[in-house]
């Protein structure tokens, strides 16, 4: 009897799931919308000359007359059918006018110097920590190459501002978090900086869908040459399905799906004295004056 009721709950679930399959998609991550700015530094930290978005069919092309989709290249390429699927339920930037929560970001804000990858490891240990980027939004530029490219199991995107203004809108700034639990040099991947984290709150689709807590592995490939972040790739430790399943029906979660990641112990996180211009590694390097304010920031 206890194997068919277990038969039985995959089936339904799996009905029902197939049901949001036939939805009309619409990109999850939007056009970004022009602002002017005063930079202050290199801090990746900016002040908005104004802190109200201009509506979104003032700065992106109209939308398609017969399919209703809007005309973007934020969204490279979906990567399954159900994040086409659940992006059409994704609040629209044209729906009213909103205070950009990232306006405080100077997105092109001067590059940091070359680091050795255990220093930058631990810069990007500290910031994620405090931050949270990974679901707020408020990335530092500072560490990302013009060039920078996303990608994990659902989208891929390209520029640090569409990565960060896409996380942005996906997650329920309320109650999404992104747990560190380690960012460390990876010992198999040349290059490489991995972070641990745990994902969990919820997403800003429809009324909105609360997210199983589950880990995740984020890649970070830094640049030989100018050591900036050129790319980055998210790996999760469940199945897509299993992630979709729990968030649409929890009654499954731990029947049919996987259980929970468990909770993430607080730590203690100290930044790295970065060294000042003139001294080490950074001597008569052409960014002393960037080194400098870096130097007095996590100083």
């Amino acid at each position: 009897m206890a194997t068919f009721h277990r038969s039985f709950d995959r089936c339904i679930a799996v009905f029902l799931t197939s049901l949001y399959f036939v939805i009309s998609p619409i990109n999850a991550f939007t056009p970004v919308v022009e602002q002017r700015y005063v930079s202050n530094g290199c801090t990746g930290r900016r002040t908005p000359t104004t802190w109200m978005k201009k509506r979104a069919d003032n700065n992106v092309d109209k939308a398609d007359s017969k399919s209703g989709r809007m005309d973007d290249n934020q969204v490279e390429e979906y990567r399954n059918v159900a994040t086409r699927v659940l992006s059409n339920f994704m609040p629209k930037n044209d729906e009213e006018e909103t205070i950009d929560q990232l306006a405080s970001i100077d997105f092109d804000a001067p590059k940091l110097p070359k680091l050795p990858l255990e220093t930058l490891a631990q810069l990007l240990d500290a910031d994620l920590y405090e931050s949270e980027w990974f679901v707020s939004g408020k990335v530092n530029p500072c560490y990302f190459a013009e060039s920078f490219k996303f990608q994990d199991p659902d989208v891929k995107v390209s520029g640090i501002e569409e990565y960060a203004r896409g996380v942005n809108k996906l997650f329920d700034q309320r109650t999404a978090r992104a747990e560190i639990i380690s960012t460390t040099v990876n010992q198999d991947t040349p290059n490489t900086i991995t972070c641990t984290w745990r994902l969990s709150g919820n997403v800003s689709i429809g009324p909105g869908l609360t997210i199983k807590p589950y880990i995740v592995y984020t890649d970070f490939t830094v640049d030989p040459e100018s050591g900036l972040i050129v790319f980055q790739q998210d790996r999760f430790d469940s199945p897509q399905w299993d992630i979709l399943l729990s968030s649409l029906f929890p009654w499954t979660i731990g029947r049919i799906t996987a259980p929970p990641a468990p909770p993430v112990e607080p730590r203690v996180v100290k930044r790295p004295v970065v060294p000042s211009a003139g001294t080490g590694p950074l001597n008569g390097n052409p960014f002393d004056e960037l080194s400098r304010a870096f130097s007095k920031m996590f100083s």
